[in-house]
């Protein structure tokens, strides 16, 4: 009976995207968090939204226009973020914004014939190989960035003036930190939903943060919370008929109130992994 999901292709391909994206966010999630950026998964994935009613109605790839409209977004979001504007005010500008546009656009064109539900909370049961294709790629891409610019993003995201001072592309960086966040986002929406992305990205890098590891440990212990979750969320939501992107959310809340309450006290640790 274990095994018996592995009959079932479309299931297979969804375990397959799962952990695709299971892998990728976190090494996202971490660096958002430490960033106190972490809302910006929240605002993309709305805008995402907006990019998938856009495809919707001109006809287009769904995915593929809510790929291009959350990179715009983001590369919007850095640009006001370098022009002294609060970073929550561009947040809630986009989401309220992206949100009503996506919201007309859906109201206008009653006529699609798509679930919404499907973009909204994920749907593993419609991914086709070849969206295991381009999101493969696409988190090659992000896993090839992250490795380029890790210690030079480690230390942006530390202190972004000292950063400045001796030299980084401060400005660069930025820039392709944001646009690997926006490609995460979309990678994560079969998975999970537009609703849902910033759970995806967020609690196990917050769940990991509570260990105050070092920071490589820190990504380390997210992947491997983000993997679980993921892996088997989709297991119980396939035997017990539940919907995967849910189950996926309230497994990941439920690892991180265990190691909330059961967490190693571990003095002199705190300032370890940026907490």
């Amino acid at each position: 009976m274990g095994l018996e999901l592995f009959q079932y292709s479309f299931m297979v391909r969804g375990l397959v995207l799962g952990l695709i994206a299971a892998v990728i966010a976190p090494l996202i999630g971490v660096f958002l968090v430490l960033k106190r950026y972490s809302l910006i998964a929240d605002t993309l994935s709305h805008v995402s939204l907006a990019g998938i009613a856009i495809g919707l109605l001109f006809g287009l790839h769904p995915g593929l226009t809510a790929l291009g409209t959350t990179v715009v977004t983001a590369l919007g979001l850095e640009r006001l973020r370098r022009s002294r504007i609060y970073s929550e005010s561009a947040l809630a500008i986009f989401l309220s914004g992206s949100l009503a546009l996506a919201v007309v656009i859906f109201g206008l064109a009653r006529g699609f014939n798509v679930n919404i539900l499907n973009y909204l909370f994920g749907s593993i049961l419609t991914v086709t190989t070849s969206d295991i294709y381009l999101i493969g790629a696409l988190a090659i891409v992000i896993g090839v960035a992250m490795i380029i610019f890790f210690k030079e993003l480690v230390a942006v995201t530390f202190d972004e003036e000292a950063a400045q001072v001796v030299g980084l592309p401060v400005r660069l960086i930025n820039t392709v930190f944001i646009i690997l966040a926006a490609l995460t986002v979309a990678i994560a929406i079969p998975v999970v939903g537009v609703l849902l992305i910033a759970a995806l990205v967020v609690i196990p890098a917050v769940t990991a943060l509570q260990l105050r590891r070092n920071l490589v440990l820190t990504i380390i212990y997210a992947e491997l919370f983000s993997v679980l979750s993921v892996a088997s969320g989709i297991l119980i939501s396939f035997y017990l008929d539940l919907v995967a992107g849910g189950t996926i959310v309230l497994v990941m809340l439920a690892i991180f109130v265990f190691v909330s309450i059961f967490k190693p006290a571990i003095p002199g640790k705190e300032k370890e992994a940026g907490a």
